[in-house]
């Protein structure tokens, strides 16, 4: 029997329609509820692309006896953070403060008012790796609430009201001035990876208003140490495994420091904003590399995220039959029985080993450069592009035959704006 989600219109929300847990969407009636039974609320946000989302869902919301025990002693609502990113950031800040970390899906406590007292991200099934099981997280909320009711009561407000000033502070700002652009680039070069590009460390994420920060200071200054951090990062972003390089387009993230291996999902604002960053990236250097991954970006999404009556769909997700990634990866006799004689030639361009390079199998990236590789081979440059350029389009038809990974077909206005 389907809970209240069923009259919803988000794709996030109906894969949850069907649960034993009561769903609410965010709403009075949920809230009225939660005051007249005097139970604490159990909000969940996420996104229809998350694969962490699915796996709580699959361990936990499907449960019949995890479902039982959160529809006796909360009323449990369900949230799509595309939806409603004004909820998704108010109450992120709340699990930040309470944990110091953050991500999706997202698992908060509430008062029947609606101020937060507990929260996390994933909760698994049964303790691991020093995590408590989701079903001892319920458990444990539920007793303080029973019986610790004014400490618990206390606490939130407390929190809500550190909430509500950080976003007074964050309303009114710093003012700004000339020398926060120099002081930017400091900052930005301390956090510079000069082995592997982008900022930071594993997961790595491609921040595209940074490197279009630095390509627009380059273009201003001249700086080259900011167009070299910008180039760079580019470049190792489009010959990794977030870049897909059968179909175009960019994953959401890479789960390590050399974006090898991505969280499979591609969100339209990635690839709206990075499209547009290759290409002022070729409008400044003229590399006819930058233009080949705008227009291939440009391409998937014209292929493969576009609405028919118009606009541009929300995601694609990472899963397919239930397993992260299989969409997209592929074993080397699969590439073999595809591509024939210009296998070796694909495999050897695009890092494809027989023992592979993720959980037995291969995520496709460049280890090197194209030219590179059809030199070793002794190709003509233009017999060996149009060899590969070949080989990738016949793959992609041959993975089109594959189970696709699941679409979120909201549209979106402000991501669309981004497109």
């Amino acid at each position: 029997m389907p809970n209240h989600l069923i009259n919803e219109t988000s794709p996030y929300l109906l894969q949850h329609a069907h649960n034993p847990v009561d769903w609410y969407p965010w709403g009075e009636e949920a809230l009225a509820l939660a005051r007249s039974q005097d139970k604490p609320i159990l909000l969940s946000i996420g996104y229809a692309a998350c694969h962490w989302c699915h796996v709580m869902a699959h361990e936990s919301f499907e449960d019949e006896e995890t479902a039982a025990y959160m529809n006796r002693h909360f009323v449990n609502v369900k949230v799509d953070r595309e939806e409603r990113p004004d909820l998704d950031s108010i109450y992120m800040q709340a699990v930040i403060a309470l944990t110091r970390s953050g991500g999706w899906p997202m698992t908060v406590f509430l008062t029947p008012e609606g101020e937060p007292f507990y929260g996390g991200t994933y909760f698994p099934p049964a303790p691991r790796y020093g995590m408590p099981s989701f079903h001892q997280i319920l458990a444990s909320v539920s007793q303080a609430w029973r019986d610790r009711r004014a400490e618990v009561r206390q606490g939130a407000s407390e929190l809500a009201r550190h909430i509500q000033q950080d976003m007074n502070l964050m309303a009114r700002g710093p003012a700004l001035d000339a020398d926060l652009l120099p002081r930017a680039i400091v900052q930005i070069q301390r956090g510079y990876d000069r082995t592997w590009g982008g900022f930071g460390g594993a997961p790595k994420f491609p921040q595209p208003m940074t490197i279009e920060f630095l390509l627009r200071h380059h273009a201003r200054f001249g700086d080259q140490d900011a167009l070299a951090m910008a180039e760079h990062t580019l470049q190792m972003m489009a010959h990794g495994g977030m870049y897909d390089q059968v179909g175009g387009g960019f994953a959401r993230y890479a789960t390590d420091d050399h974006w090898l291996v991505p969280h499979f999902e591609k969100m339209l604002y990635d690839n709206a904003q990075l499209s547009r960053v290759y290409l002022h990236a070729w409008q400044v250097t003229g590399s006819p590399f930058y233009r080949r991954v705008v227009e291939e970006v440009l391409d998937y999404v014209l292929r493969e995220m576009r609405h028919p009556a118009g606009g541009f769909y929300s995601s694609q997700d990472a899963d397919s039959e239930g397993v992260e990634g299989k969409f997209y990866v592929w074993q080397s006799d699969e590439i073999e029985a595809v591509l024939g004689e210009d296998a070796d030639l694909f495999m050897r361009a695009y890092g494809v080993t027989r023992q592979g390079n993720w959980e037995g199998e291969n995520i496709l990236h460049l280890p090197r450069p194209i030219a590179e590789t059809v030199q070793q081979m002794n190709l003509p440059p233009e017999e060996g592009w149009a060899r590969l350029a070949a080989a990738r389009r016949r793959l992609y038809e041959a993975r089109a035959r594959r189970v696709w990974p699941g679409l979120d077909d909201k549209v979106l206005t402000a991501w669309n704006g981004l497109m």
